[in-house]
């Protein structure tokens, strides 16, 4: 081996010719840093036992190099040698993993595009560029089962649509591959056509393109990127296994067009949509593939025998097409019920079945009660949606009990679901302290501990990796930095009370309305107003202390005043301070409450280009003075119009962070209330009338299965009532709700007891107004939004004349207010001023024709 070794000594340009990744250093005979022992003569750091005596052998006469272009070719040849063999002896698979980049280098191409800043190529450029990232990082972590075609310019569902070639005909779209004008145009509208519907990606903060599907829908292949990313990816040295949704659960996700009859069913497309999938298959298979897989997410639902029959159906009608392909169904977010588990596992022509084993405890019981002996059973046990550090041991106990169900050869360690909702990657925070570092584990940490159990289940346990994690848990059951003993004495007093306010809604608004004096159809705002580029670097330049707490002060206070002078020019009725000092509704909160900490670069994304940086509920929270008292009332001595006060609710707070999971969500909802309750309470006291405590994730906090709704509701309504239970009648209570279906939890909406609730409307085609329709009674104030503010488009003042119309057949003119669907934080002036222009015209038309109709 030393004379080989020697041999190669100056003939391999160790840069160009040597894997970096590969980690083999030539320095002084052989330094092994990435831990690659030949023949069992050397171990390495990491100690991994490389080769028998017949691959050195054979090893040793592929590295006898005459030149560095043969040592290039060789060590190449090595470098995939060894991720086969190293994947040959782990079974480990990843759902899917997060597409914006480390530092959200996909959000500002994306942006820089959508302002005709850079060309599609540049976009392409940096596209290509995290993908491949991607998949040589979990290459390189010895992941056997990779995915590809789960990165997405906006949306996987958008994505499939696309596919499917299933565009609504007001794009324009005229056949073809579609390309980036069509894509966008029915992510985000353009300024003809208004964008496709929008919303919660199940119980997560991840929204998705609606498709919106009827009976004369023409699906035709029309986006060949499963089949280019596949490529792309083997092009690499990367083989994967390309992701697709299911057909079946894209068909549930979709909602029927508006001409389509009400006895029109989705399902009846499954015959129209399967053949596009045979298609995909068909070149999958022919470009290499040996594994497909195919997100059924739907399965977790409650479904109804028709809905289970389906994916019979679709499945027995792909078998052929699959026929040579390992097949695998991927389940997440939640427990599957007896009849899906038994549907799912009799499905034809699969090879495996992927389960959330974090959330899904019930789903462990009934693989141990019976699984099929021939199948892959991916053991969902690394927490897809959360950032804490996986309990190893416990999760190898859970795994080592599943070995002995469906055999060693047949488990393949996974993560719950895709890597999409938790933060890239740890190492790019600074400011986190260590100890707290030890207890989080980001996505890229997160494959790691894949790899580690799966390592561990072959007989290759890593014991410093695993007395880490160990020391990691300890060391957080432990820390006083957790527990509060007087916040948690105070959130256990609470259990006495429902916490109403003592009179009705309608004798409130009574005396609000004589202390406001409101026109009909107030007009509002939803919160915040456009964040130039000049405001975020003065909040930047503050947090870094380039500028001083005084300077900082007049800038925001100038920013507020143009806020203020806007609304009034535009006779805005109530008037909001625009947020200028907030970088998030959450984060804002987060960051002066204890039990909170922050990240640098935890983003996660929300929709498109939108990310949001979750704060970390560690422990037990309070709130050591006021947080927003200070703006309200500068704000508020400058009109003597109504100035909100603006805070974000405890169960947004709660859904829109990443949650301690030491202790039951409601506990730390109810700690949060009473941080806000003494807010809105300090508002109150000095001076501010109208106070909104936004709840816009009320309902994406609501369980998968309904047999559950009812227990988080309870306390999920309880928690909003908490905070503003002890303000006088006359003070008005607001409250947001965002991108949501309403209608099923419309009672608990009513519940909270709110003066005002302002909700989205417009971009659902306005299916919150059909509960009104159907009988139900609202007595508070109401403001479905007129206008959808995640598009660039202006809507005409005719045009929310009629929606305003719209909602006076089924809304009672006194109760109803005029708003847009939400805040206005992602627009520009250019688009705010004469959108809300427009909405205050409709709303003063609509006026007029009130009066004299009387």
């Amino acid at each position: 081996i030393a004379s080989v070794i020697v041999g190669s000594v100056g003939a391999v340009d160790v840069e160009n010719g040597l894997a970096a990744e590969f980690g083999v250093g030539f320095g002084g005979g052989l330094d092994v840093e990435f831990g690659v022992g030949f023949g069992g003569w050397m171990r390495g750091k990491i100690g991994v036992f490389l080769m028998d005596l017949d691959l050195v052998v054979c090893f040793c006469g592929l590295i006898r190099c005459r030149s560095g272009s043969d040592a290039k070719r060789w060590f190449g040849w090595l470098r995939v040698i060894f991720r086969i063999w190293i994947r040959r002896t782990m079974a480990s698979h990843i759902v899917g993993y997060p597409r914006m980049g480390p530092k959200r280098e996909l959000k500002f191409a994306l942006e820089s595009f959508w302002d005709g800043k850079s060309t599609a190529e540049e976009l392409q450029k940096v596209a290509t560029g995290l993908r491949s990232d991607i998949w040589k990082q979990m290459a390189d972590a010895g992941i056997k089962y990779i995915p590809s075609n789960t990165f997405s310019y906006y949306d996987q569902v958008l994505d499939t649509t696309a596919m499917l070639g299933a565009v609504p005909p007001r794009y324009g779209w005229s056949g073809g591959e579609i390309g980036f004008d069509v894509y966008f145009s029915m992510a985000r509208g353009n300024a003809s056509v208004p964008a496709m519907e929008m919303t919660k990606w199940f119980d997560t903060n991840y929204h998705y393109i609606v498709p919106e599907l009827g009976p004369d829908v023409n699906f035709t292949y029309a986006s060949h990127k499963a089949v280019d990313e596949y490529k792309e990816a083997k092009a690499l040295g990367v083989d994967t296994v390309p992701v697709l949704v299911g057909p079946v659960s894209y068909l549930l996700l979709s909602k029927p067009a508006k001409e389509a009859e009400k006895s029109f069913s989705l399902l009846s497309l499954l015959d129209k949509i399967l053949p596009i999938y045979k298609e995909v298959i068909s070149e999958l298979k022919a470009s290499g593939a040996s594994w497909i897989q195919f997100d059924e997410p739907k399965l977790i639902m409650d479904l109804g025998s028709e809905e289970l029959k389906a994916f019979t159906v679709a499945y027995s009608e792909l078998e052929s097409s699959l026929s040579g392909l390992n097949v695998l169904i991927e389940t997440y977010f939640a427990d599957v019920t007896e009849e899906a588990y038994k549907t799912l596992t009799s499905l034809k022509g699969v090879s495996g079945f992927g389960f959330d084993l974090v959330r899904g405890v019930k789903t462990l019981e009934l693989i141990k009660a019976g699984f099929p002996s021939d199948k892959y059973l991916f053991a969902g046990v690394v927490d897809g949606r959360n950032i804490w550090a996986n309990d190893l041991a416990a999760s190898i106990d859970t795994l080592q009990s599943l070995k002995g169900i469906v055999g060693k050869d047949k488990l393949v360690v996974s993560t719950s679901c895709s890597l999409l909702h938790t933060a890239v990657d740890i190492v790019n925070e600074t400011k986190l302290d260590k100890e707290l570092k030890s207890w989080l584990a980001f996505a890229a940490q997160k494959v790691v501990e894949v790899n580690a159990m799966a390592k561990a289940l072959s007989g290759q346990k890593d014991e410093a990796f695993f007395s880490e994690n160990a020391a990691a848990h300890a060391s957080r059951k432990s820390s006083p930095r957790v527990t509060n003993e007087a916040v948690q004495k105070a959130a256990a007093s609470l259990k006495g009370s429902d916490h109403r306010r003592a009179t009705n809604v309608s004798a409130r608004l009574e005396a609000q309305q004589k202390k406001l004096n409101l026109p009909v159809l107030p007009t509002t705002t939803i919160g915040s107003f456009p964040q130039t580029i000049e405001l975020r670097k003065v909040r930047r330049e503050y947090k870094a202390k380039k500028v001083s707490e005084d300077e900082y002060v007049t800038a925001i206070k100038e920013e507020i005043k143009k806020v203020v002078q806007l609304q009034e020019e535009l006779d805005i009725d109530v008037l909001v301070h625009g947020e200028p000092e907030r970088n998030d509704m959450v984060e804002y909160f987060g960051e002066q409450l204890s039990g909170f900490a922050f990240t640098a670069n935890g983003w996660v994304q929300s929709y498109g280009s939108r990310c949001v940086k979750p704060p970390i509920i560690y422990g037990d929270v309070s709130r050591p003075k006021p947080m927003t008292v200070f703006w309200s009332t500068a704000a508020q001595e400058l009109t003597k119009r109504p100035m909100k006060g603006m805070l974000t609710g405890p169960v947004t707070i709660l859904n829109w962070s990443f949650v301690r999971n030491d202790q039951p969500r409601s506990e730390t909802c109810f700690q949060i209330a009473l941080a806000i309750k003494d807010e809105v309470e300090d508002l109150e006291k000095a001076g501010i009338t109208v106070i909104q405590i936004d709840e816009a994730a009320l309902r994406e906090g609501l369980p998968l299965r309904k047999s559950e709704h009812a227990h988080y509701l309870d306390w999920a309504v309880h928690s909003f009532r908490i905070t503003n239970s002890g303000v006088e009648d006359t003070t008005q209570i607001h409250t947001h709700m965002c991108y949501s279906h309403f209608n099923d939890i419309i009672h608990s909406i009513i519940d909270m007891d709110a003066d005002v609730i302002t909700i989205e409307n417009s971009r659902s085609d306005e299916k919150l107004l059909s509960v009104f329709r159907e009988g139900v009674k609202y007595g508070a104030g109401i403001g479905p939004g007129v206008y959808d503010i995640h598009s660039p488009r202006i809507p005409s003042t005719e045009e929310i004349v009629d929606r305003v119309t719209k909602m006076l057949a089924v809304l009672e003119s006194h109760v109803l207010w005029v708003n847009p669907d939400c805040g206005l934080k992602t627009r520009k002036y250019s688009e705010v001023k004469p959108a809300l222009s427009n909405m205050v015209a409709a709303a003063k038309a609509v006026r007029t024709q009130l009066a004299s109709a009387k």
